[in-house]
This record gives structure tokens, sequence and C-alpha cells, in this order.
């Protein structure tokens, strides 16, 4: 094999990170890390890094401007998820199941890829096939991850139900799920099921050597020898929080939990003692070269952005609104989301990729508002429009509904007709109904009653934003809605660009609302970014975000119902008062150049760290290989061994 360093995958160690294609998260953090291993000094040796993951290239191209090698794979089954924060349990199990038919298949695949290119370590996060196809390879491998799919595919057998909370206190109880519950039943897979399937995926971990857990991490039964699977005795049902013996573990020094024994090596029968070590946030960092931070880079980036000049100011309050690449459902479409991932194709000959900057990028137009006519029904004799105060003194509603009963968001469902057209799904639309009536007034106090304060007729109605001070800017909007970008959008609300650097976006954001995933809460904690979040009861590594956002950042659970709802702004506002102290502060350590290298100062740390493990133990791996070799009285093919030296030029 060449030895050239100016070829490709010539420099040393050549290490093959593996990243699940499953969500933003994974993809974010695998990317960080890897500019940090590119970007060691002088003092450590720069590694070639390949980066293999079902996920797009274009998310990984930060790493690969600094040189790393993108290879397109399908190296793990995914969770279902109809919308951003529902999970299809059967399909999931489904999906599983045709992953493991052929797990054998692509276990030698890459076994003999890892071979070809003379990889000294694999790390993966969190693909479970990698860990087995270093162990086939004779290969030390790395997990560096804070949960693993063996505790979240146990946990699809929890009598949890992806559904509202019973007995949880609304703002606006009337406010339903819709058909979406009764279309997708949410039913536990029996643990007897799920067993035999998930006891796969925990022997692909068991052949990691060493683990780097990150912040907001869960137990890891792969290591650990408690807590044991399945995931869903982690959970207490009632109040769907970790039990308290879980957290208290979890608060436990790593070194002195009993760890599971290693498995050895094949062909030489040589084991690496197991360890386990925690990192820093592998987040990425805003980008130092348009610093958002300062006023003058704000307005720049806003103007990008396509967002007016008149919002540009400092008295303007941005909401970002995430839920990873959603559908904006309009009203005058039905149909539903594909079930299933894009099947993946191998490109070992397309390795590099140059990102484009964002200036060069199609920035959108400005959203226009839409403006909703009432549906012509006539007022109930005991709503307030009966009694003259349809929209008092020409008020504006900008930041409350698109519609009469619904907006359309990324992430959530349409509202649906009842179940008994069960082949055709439209929206509703309906008038909405006031539960509170004004008392009838007495003689002489007609104009106490028909001059009531406008914020009394509107504390009952679902507000998207806290009022005229906030703008929405909402990422993640699918291709088909790229054509008319206005359309369905209410006033205030804009389209960021589909490939903008969502650190940059983050740190100018006052509020965050989206999903619970590692990539959104990493990077709002890093920017001190107040975070609303949409809970996801099946996705058990949820509980150690929690912990994670309750000890460094601030969050605010908003019910899924008041999201469905439009019925943000009390959230928002909760969210953005109790961070704004700490965020402030960021923003004046940024402006005065105080931490701004602390991220990557910590993740070079970790990446020097891995990087002389890997050394070490892949050249003891090799020549434990070599010495068995030579027992077996097969000297003479030692020299078909690739070569256990680090450096030697």
């Amino acid at each position: 094999m060449p030895n050239d360093a100016k070829s490709p995958g010539s420099g040393w160690p050549r290490l093959v990170y593996y990243c699940s294609g499953h969500g933003y998260g994974h993809a974010t953090r695998v990317s960080a890390f890897t500019r940090h291993l590119l970007n060691l000094g002088p003092t450590c040796a720069r590694p070639t890094v390949y980066i293999v993951s079902s996920a797009p290239q274009h998310v990984f191209s930060d790493s690969i401007a600094c040189g790393a090698l993108y290879r397109s794979a399908h190296i793990d089954p995914v969770i279902v998820q109809p919308l951003a924060y529902r999970v299809d349990r059967q399909k999931s199990v489904d999906v599983l199941k045709a992953f493991l038919a052929q797990k054998e298949t692509l276990l030698k695949r890459e076994m003999k890829w890892l071979k070809e290119i003379g990889a000294h370590a694999v790390l993966s996060d969190a693909a479970f096939l990698g860990c087995l196809a270093a162990k086939a390879a004779g290969i030390p491998s790395i997990l560096i991850t804070n949960f693993s799919f063996d505790s979240v595919y146990s946990y699809l057998s929890t009598a949890i139900l992806d559904a509202p909370a019973s007995g949880s206190t609304q703002l606006h109880p009337e406010h339903t799920m819709g058909g979406l519950d009764a279309l997708i039943p949410d039913t536990p897979i029996p643990w007897m099921e799920l067993q035999p399937l998930v006891e796969q995926i925990c022997s692909g971990y068991r052949c990691a050597d060493l683990l780097v857990m990150l912040p907001g991490y869960i137990p890891m039964p792969s290591f650990f020898e408690a807590p044991l699977l399945p995931a869903s005795t982690w959970i207490d049902i009632e109040t769907r929080r970790m039990h308290t013996q879980i957290t208290e573990s979890l608060s436990t020094e790593l070194h002195g939990r009993p760890l599971l024994s290693p498995i050895p090596f094949t062909s030489s029968s040589f084991v690496i003692p197991r360890k386990v070590i925690s990192a820093p946030l592998l987040v990425r960092s805003p980008n130092k070269e348009s610093p958002v931070y300062s006023p003058e880079g704000r307005k720049r980036f806003l103007e990008l952005l396509g967002i007016p000049k008149d919002r540009h100011g400092p008295d303007t309050k941005i909401l970002i609104v995430s839920f990873g690449g959603q559908h904006f459902h309009q009203p005058s479409r039905s149909g539903s989301r594909s079930h299933s991932r894009n099947s993946s194709q191998e490109h070992l000959e397309r390795m590099f990729s140059k990102p484009t900057p964002l200036q060069d990028r199609v920035v959108n137009n400005i959203s226009t508002p839409v403006s909703s006519p009432m549906n012509g029904n006539s007022p109930s004799p005991g709503s307030k429009k009966a009694c003259g105060m349809s929209n008092p003194k020409g008020l504006a509603i900008s930041s409350r509904l698109a519609t009469e009963s619904h907006i359309w968001v990324p992430g959530a469902p349409p509202a649906y007709k009842a179940l008994g057209s069960p082949t055709v799904l439209t929206p509703r639309v309906m008038t909405p109904t006031f539960n509170t009536i004004p008392p009838t007034p007495t003689p002489g106090n007609e104009a106490t009653y028909f001059n009531l304060e406008v914020d009394d007729y509107y504390d009952d109605v679902p507000r998207l934003l806290p009022d005229e001070s906030w703008i929405a800017i909402v990422c993640g909007v699918s291709k088909d809605q790229w054509v008319n970008p206005g359309e369905d959008m209410p006033e205030g609300f804009y389209v960021a660009p589909k490939d903008v650097y969502m650190p940059d976006l983050t740190l100018i954001a006052d509020v965050l609302l989206g999903k619970l995933g590692y990539g959104t809460v990493s990077e709002c904690v890093d920017s001190c970014t107040p975070f609303v979040y949409v809970s996801r009861p099946l996705f058990v590594e949820e509980h150690g975000l929690r912990l994670l956002l309750e000890k460094e950042g601030v969050g605010i659970e908003l019910l899924r119902e008041s999201y469905e709802a439009g019925d943000w702004a009390t959230a928002i506002m909760e969210a953005y008062s109790k961070g704004k102290p700490k965020k402030e502060q960021k923003r004046s350590e940024m402006a005065r150049g105080l931490n701004v290298d602390k991220r990557d100062q910590e993740g070079r740390e970790l990446a020097a760290t891995v990087v002389e493990w890997v050394k070490e133990w892949s050249a003891r791996v090799r020549e434990a290989e070599a010495q068995s070799s030579m027992e077996l009285g097969s000297a003479s093919d030692n020299n078909s061994v690739v070569d256990c030296t680090f450096g030697v030029e």
C-alpha cells in the first residue's frame, strides 16, 4: 500500500469515523471532533480521517474543508419518525430487523475496506457496525457518544405512550392532537420480541475498547455492569423521569464504576483493557471570520438571511424554530411524509468537498405575510365578536395564528377531519371558540362593557410570538417549500437558507424552539441561548440531555399540544427571562474576545488524547498479531502484516 503523505489516506494514524445517519447531533459533533483531529499542532501527528455515514456530505463541510475524506455508506438502522417528535415503534423494529438481516454482508464489506485502506483504528458515533468491523479487521475502536442505540431500541418496550401526559396542565386545554394519534397507534413492543435484536446491537458495542462519554449521557449497557437493559426500567412511568438511583449513578465518577470485560481479537486473543473517559462539549463554534456577536456582524448576518433592515436593531428579539427538516404542512395539501430513508450509495472516488461561503449561496427572499379571511360563519351569541370586538382599534394580530385555528409549522401535523373518511386526509379549518363570556352589562355600564381592554380579549388566543418586537427564523423547511417560501408564513416569520451555519444562527438568537437533541442542546449551551423544547417521550437519550440543560443551560418544556396549536408565547417569554442575564454576559464576553477559543482548545486536547491512545494500542495489537503468527509457524507471512510503527520516514 502506498505511504505517500501527499496521497489520500496516507497520513498517520489513519482513522475511520463511523457516524450514525440518525439525527443532526451525530453529524455536527463528528464534524466538530474531526476538525479538532485535523487541526492538531506540530507536537502531535496529524491523522487522516475518513468519515463514513449515510448522512449527506454537506453536513460535514467544515471538517471536509480541513481535509477529511467522506464516504457514503449504509451503516446503521434508524428510528422511524413520522414527525420530528413522534416515533413509529413497529416500523422502527421492522427497519432494525431488515438491517440485522444484512448485517453479516455489511460487516464483511466494512472489514475488507478497513484492511484495504490500512486503517489503524475506528471511531464510532454511535454505529455499532463500526465497532464490529474494527474487531474483525484486527484494529482498536473507540465509541464517542452520549448514548447507544441498544438503549434506544430497548426503550420501545416502555409502557409510556407517545401521547400527551394525562393530567398535564395546558394553557389552552381545548387544543388536541387531531387525528395523528389514531392514524399512528402507539403500541409498546414486547421486550421478549426486542431482546434478541437489541442483544445483537449491544454485542457490536461490546467490541469497542475505549468509551469517550460526551456530556448529557445516559447509562451505557455495553460498557458498564449496571444498570441492565431494557432502558424502560430506568424511567418512572408516572413522572416520566429517570429513577433517582439512575440519576445518582450517572453522577458517580466514571473510573469508579465496574466495567464489562473486554472482547479479545480473534487472530491473536490479545485484549485491550477497557477504559472510559469523559469528554468536553463537542460542538461547532461560531464563525470567527464573521463575528455575529457584534452589532455590525449581526446586521450583516441578518441581511444575508433576508431579514428587513428595520428588524436588524437591538430591540428586535429573535426566535429560531428548528425541528430537523420537517415539512411545513399546508392547508391546501394532503399526503404523508415518507417513513424510509434514501438508499445509501457508495462514492469511494468522491472523497473531497469544498464548502460554499454563505455569501455565495442563494438566500431566500423575504417571506410575505399571509392573511386568512374568516370563513364567514356567524358568531355564536356569546362570543366576543357578537359584542362588537372582532378586531378592536384595527390592531394587527401578526403574532397570532396564521389561520383561524392552526399554524402549519415544521414537525407539526395538519389538523385532520374525523376518521370517518379513512383514506383521504384533508385539513380542517374552524372558527375558534372562546370559553369565557363577559358578564351581562348592568344598565348605564355599556361604555365599560364595550371598551374592555384589548389585552383581555386576546388572553385566550394562542400566540406564536410574545409581541411585535419578536421575529422568527425557521430552519429545515422541506425542498417543496422553497418555490414560494412565504406561503402560509405568519407575519414576522422568515425562512433560513437550507445550509445556514447553525452555530452563527443560534448565537444571534434570543430563544430557540426545537426538539431535545444533542446538536441543538450543545449549541444552545455553548451560546447561552435559552431553549424551548418539545419532548419526544420515546427517545430515552432525552433524559441525559435534560439533565445537561438543567446544569449548564436554560430549558423550558413546551407541551406538544401547545406547540401544534401555535401557543408558544408564554414558554418563549419564560425562557427569555430566565436566560437573558447569561445570554447578555456571553455576548459581552464574545465582543471582548474572552473564552472565544475555549471549546476549540478543549476539543484539541481530547483529540490529542485519542490519537496517542490509538498510536499505543494499534501498535500493541499489531505486535500481538505478529507474535501470534510466529508462534503458529507462519513467520514467512509476517512481512504481509501492515507496519505497526508510526511516524517513521
